[in-house]
């Protein structure tokens, strides 16, 4: 494009992730010209997301915290550093944040709407009802089965729950689902290529464009357009009647915030709400199982297989605290996980250091290769499953016979995308929602990005009762499981001691809050359809607007929320053209 130049548009998208993207695919076809702006293209460019460098002034902070983050997020994200990223995780290129996600999906619990007396700020202006068949839209998209996380899973799939059966009033069953890619049967959703599959003459996608600035009319009550800009110098801006903000957790306050030609504190920032009550998951490790444990625990708490209207959809078991102990101990909404751990001579890692030339110890890593040609061999297999030569038909055969015969095994190729790895036991993972905080907040750093923008200053804050949470699940499961008669894990000390400030908690790179939903504008920055309080034609998608965050992973919500959003701009536009 030639500088200066202006676009317009019915509708504009700020940001080409899973909620921009699917609020521009349930347009698809319609009478409204939809613009998604996307701050990086089709591919990462480590230039581009540069952008994405933020100030980091609370958690994670403990050197054992930030360790244990670059592990983690560093393995699904492949361009992310920690040094640029040292909260969250952002991907600017078209699909966003499921270039890094792992596909883990389910819905939040009725409770996690409801006000509760021992979690200040809780409570949505929408229920759980409310968003039943937007979830259900949002679930078929994520080519997920049907929404169910808790005991009746087990009616659906024909079967009894298996034995010995937990107490109920112990520890509740939780089932979380993985999007499954259309494209690649052996890779999770990935939203870039799956909007690229599809086309509608009146969506466009504009990309390398970063927007610096939302524009308003003189009073700052009226949406009328953006200014976006790239690193090559070219600057535009974009009219148009109605915005959706849906940049991520981090982007909409920052740029709410930075649009303060108007309004000195910002867009919809009259009661300085914006930015504020930054949330996302703690999540920490409970313990552990050794080899000798592990194939039973494994079995019992992996994967299931559930085959419905000729697909077949995978759901992993795991445990939540229930809400008679939450509400008697005043604790939180949270969660655990079992998941496989590699060994330290794992082939395949050995495999990637020979190729990518950070070998420290050549001949131990082709030592590794020498003991294990068999799980090479079977990544050969894999591979061929996500190549070309197999037709479709068959892939699809294969992958759901597979999912119904073994669904660890086949849950297990999706987490590693394909590449098998050499296990040596079970590790026990908790997640937690945590209480919304004022303090804990996004504000605007003195230093400027290269398009000149404030860059983002997070201070995030873990409460106590989030790690209390955590530690209380992991003591939860040990005493249960000992009890029916189930190996229990090996706690980890800071669980087993409830020494909590030792916790290496971390986040989970699911921003949330920072533009939360409320009715009245002094305790939100968006109302229940997500208009930006005291701003026509300009709303918000993505998890910036929960309340609360529950324990479960985001994105279904998100997309649900984004669904019902869509629905309701169509509604106000054919209201418009009727009057």
């Amino acid at each position: 494009m030639g500088n200066g130049r202006e676009l317009e548009a019915d509708l504009i998208i700020i940001g080409g992730g899973p909620a921009g993207l699917t609020v521009a695919r349930e347009f698809f076809g319609h009478q409204t010209r939809v613009l998604v702006l996307e701050s990086g293209r089709l591919e990462e460019d480590a230039r581009i997301g540069a952008l994405n460098r933020v100030e980091s002034v609370g958690q994670p902070s403990m050197e054992v915290q930030i360790e244990r983050r670059a592990a983690f997020h560093g393995a699904s994200a492949q361009s992310w550093s920690p040094a640029e990223q040292p909260y969250g995780v952002r991907c600017r290129v078209l699909g966003g944040s499921s270039h890094a996600w792992a596909g883990k999906s389910a819905a939040f619990d009725s409770l996690d709407f409801e006000p509760r007396s021992w979690v200040p700020y809780s409570g949505w202006p929408l229920a759980r009802a409310d968003l039943e068949p937007h979830i259900d839209r949002a679930a078929e998209q994520l080519n997920l089965g049907p929404s169910v996380s808790g005991d009746g899973l087990w009616s659906l799939m024909g079967c009894r729950p298996p034995e010995p059966q937990l107490d109920a009033e112990a520890l509740r069953p939780f089932f979380w689902q993985f999007a499954r890619s259309r494209i690649d049967r052996l890779d999770v959703m990935r939203f870039g290529p799956e909007f690229m599959r599809e086309d509608a003459a009146n969506v466009r996608t504009l990309l390398n464009a970063t927007v610096t600035r939302i524009l308003t009319n003189d009073t700052g009550s009226k949406f009328e357009g953006v200014e976006v800009a790239c690193l090559e110098g070219v600057r535009a801006r974009v009219r148009g009647k109605v915005c959706v903000l849906a940049a991520s957790g981090v982007e909409n306050a920052r740029l709410l915030m930075a649009s303060n030609q108007i309004c000195q504190a910002g867009i919809g920032n009259d009661h300085d709400v914006v930015g504020r009550f930054l949330l996302d998951h703690p999540s920490a490790r409970l313990g552990r199982y050794d080899a000798a444990d592990a194939a039973r625990v494994v079995d019992r708490f992996g994967f299931y297989g559930l085959s419905q209207a000729g697909r077949t959809h995978m759901y992993m078991h795991g445990l939540a605290l229930p809400r008679s102990v939450q509400e008697q101990e005043g604790l939180l909404n949270c969660a655990l996980y079992i998941l496989e751990e590699r060994a330290p001579d794992d082939p395949l890692e050995a495999l990637k250091r020979l190729l990518t030339r950070k070998s420290a110890a050549i001949g131990a890593d082709l030592a590794a290769l020498a003991r294990s040609p068999g799980l090479l061999a079977k990544g050969v297999g894999m591979k061929a499953l996500q190549g070309s030569l197999l037709p479709e038909r068959v892939k699809t055969t294969v992958v759901n016979a597979a999912i119904r015969l073994n669904p660890n095994l086949v849950a297990r190729e999706h987490l590693n995308r394909g590449i098998p790895h050499k296990l040596t036991g079970l590790i026990v993972e908790g997640i937690s929602e945590q209480k919304p905080d004022p303090d804990s907040r996004i504000t605007l750093s003195e230093t400027k990005d290269e398009l000149g923008v404030a860059r983002a200053k997070i201070n995030w804050k873990i409460d106590r009762d989030a790690r209390r949470s955590l530690a209380r699940l992991g003591q939860q499961m040990s005493r249960e499981f000992d009890r029916v008669g189930l190996p229990p894990p090996a706690l980890d000390a800071w669980v087993k001691q409830n020494s909590l400030d030792d916790a290496a908690v971390i986040d989970m790179a699911h921003t949330m809050g920072t533009t939360r939903m409320a009715d009245d504008p002094k305790q939100g920055v968006v109302d229940s359809d997500c208009r930006v309080h005291g701003v026509s034609g300009l709303y918000i998608a993505g998890a910036s607007v929960f309340p609360t965050g529950g324990h479960a992973n985001p994105t279904l919500m998100i997309l649900a929320l984004a669904i019902r959003l869509s629905d309701h701009l169509k509604h106000t536009a054919a209201a418009r053209q009727n009057s």
